[in-house]
């Protein structure tokens, strides 16, 4: 009778200890998620604070410029000529548009044309060579590009139009479109890949060719992640400076043509940013122009988190 109790009673003890043991690792676990979200709170803390740190120095130096010259005269005038305190900056907002638009009117076709081909008609072997080549070119520097457009594309432009230099916005916009077409490639293949195979299988269930089934259903259905591909490449062409530098021409003129040398809002901020003093209106104007640029990249940033809520609400 004896050791049937000396079982229940040893059982009795590793039951405690294994409880004990259970509770102890519990505590650790909870202190670790605890130690793991005070560190992610603090990251994003310390994220917000950095970026709103930028914000006010930009902001706060962008805005003095409208104590020494009317906004008007900034944005609406023609003529920067900072040696004679004429600071009018819309030749380079309008050449920034320009070139933002030329870009993407070469780059959107090619992207979304080379995703449906990954997504939709390319066989496997192909998809599998061309996805890393596209992400291989995401990676390389802008500079390089740039030294590509400086030394490859402009000859050829000078040949084939006859101009003298080359320079302008068709040489940066074609370099830009390089750059870009990458991610918006990627991004749209995945967006194309998203859609749910029943849609395909019910438009051939209809009848429909595969030209069809692309152009009728699945580009639609993944528009939402196109557009989004098109806006995070257009945030990237707005932002870009050493390509456009090497390649523009870097002269603070409206572009009339697409082989005239001009600037663009990054171009000019780069090219003149380190020989200002700091406590002048020829500054203060410069970082209107970050600022500027700053404000687009937030707005387009918004369109895109906008357009991602309302593709999981319809999903």
């Amino acid at each position: 009778m004896g050791a049937p109790v000396h079982g229940l009673a040893t059982r009795g003890k590793e039951s405690v200890t294994q409880v004990s043991a259970n509770s102890k690792r519990h505590g650790r676990h909870l202190f670790s998620n605890k130690l793991f979200k005070l560190y992610f709170l603090f990251s994003i803390l310390a994220l917000c604070f950095v970026l709103g740190l930028v914000i006010l120095f930009i902001g706060k130096t962008a805005m003095l410029l409208f104590g020494h010259l009317s906004p008007a005269d900034f944005f609406f005038s023609f003529n920067w000529t900072p040696e004679e305190d004429s600071f009018g900056a819309a030749a380079f907002i309008v050449n920034t548009l320009s070139l933002t638009a030329l870009t993407l009117l070469i780059a959107v076709p090619i992207s979304v044309g080379m995703a449906v081909l990954c997504a939709e008609i390319a066989p496997k072997w192909m998809k599998t060579f061309i996805r890393p080549v596209l992400d291989l070119l995401v990676g390389i520097p802008s500079i390089v590009y740039g030294y590509l457009g400086l030394t490859v594309l402009l000859p050829f432009l000078r040949r084939v139009s006859g101009e003298s230099l080359g320079d302008g916005l068709l040489a940066a916009a074609l370099v830009l479109a390089l750059m870009v077409l990458p991610t918006i490639c990627r991004i749209s293949d995945d967006a194309i890949v998203s859609v749910p195979r029943k849609y395909r299988d019910a438009a051939y269930a209809l009848g429909s060719t595969r030209l069809q089934v692309i152009m009728r259903v699945v580009l639609p259905a993944a528009s939402r992640g196109i557009i989004s591909a098109v806006i995070l490449g257009m945030t990237r062409a707005v932002g870009e400076t050493m390509a456009v530098v090497m390649v523009i021409g870097n002269t603070p003129q409206l572009a009339k043509s697409l082989f005239t040398p001009s600037s663009v809002l990054t171009s000019n901020i780069v090219m003149q940013i380190s020989n200002v003093e700091f406590d002048s209106t020829w500054n203060y104007a410069l970082h209107m122009m970050a600022f500027l640029l700053l404000v687009i990249s937030f707005v387009l940033i918004l369109i895109i988190r906008v357009l991602g809520r309302k593709r999981r609400d319809a999903a």
